[in-house]
């Protein structure tokens, strides 16, 4: 298993987010959307830089800025 950025990552495969390069207040907005360190998702598109995760039944939109300071290992 590998550790990469969210934005690197092709739809389709479940990762697990493992740390987020950011100030506090980065990591306080993702935990106010539902995201915290530990947390399985789908990368479900890539949209002009963007990524949409999807998290328990519910979608995610991430800017291409913040899906670069998500560190994620890849799920098989």
């Amino acid at each position: 298993m590998t550790q990469q950025t969210l934005s690197t990552v092709s739809p389709g495969h479940r990762v697990r987010l493992v740390s987020i390069d950011g100030d506090r207040l980065l990591t306080r907005r993702l935990l106010a959307l539902g995201l915290s360190v530990g947390n399985e998702m789908e990368v479900l598109h890539h949209r002009k830089g963007d990524v949409v995760v999807g998290r328990g039944g519910n979608r995610l939109a991430l800017g291409h800025d913040i899906a670069d300071r998500l560190v994620i290992q890849e799920i098989p």
